[in-house]
Parts: structure tokens; C-alpha cells; sequence
């Protein structure tokens, strides 16, 4: 079986994409399309572009949900 990865999100995934874009100029739509249940190829995708590893890809993108921004 499968490991899943979900994210715990505070805030729609437009938002939390819409703030993501706004931290990260470099971040397009395309980087951040995302379907429920889809979670692993956005992750690998963000891991790749923003050079982190999966632990803190989610983390930061749970602190943006939830208004934390741990931007930079």
C-alpha cells in the first residue's frame, strides 16, 4: 500500500497557492496544480523546484494555510 502524504489545510488550496505565488515569483500555476489525493506529485514537484526536502515542503505549506508564513 501506498504512503499518503495530506496536508492539514487551514485555508482553500486557491489562497494557500495564491500565497504561495506571492512568497516564491518563480512558482507558476502549472507548479501548483493540485487534486485532492494527488498530494505526492505536487510534493515531489515542490520539492524539486524549491530545493527542500518533503518535511519542509509541507511544513511550509501548512504554515501558509494556516497564516504562520514561513516565507523565505
Amino acid at each position: 500500500m501506498k504512503n499518503l502524504t495530506v496536508f492539514k489545510l487551514d485555508a482553500p488550496w486557491e489562497k494557500v497557492k495564491e500565497r504561495m505565488k506571492e512568497n516564491d515569483i518563480n512558482l507558476t500555476d502549472a507548479d501548483l496544480e493540485y487534486e485532492p489525493g494527488k498530494e505526492e506529485e505536487l510534493l515531489q514537484r515542490l520539492e524539486k523546484l524549491m530545493n527542500k526536502p518533503r518535511q519542509q515542503v509541507i511544513a511550509y505549506i501548512e504554515s501558509i494555510s494556516s497564516n504562520e508564513d514561513m516565507a523565505g
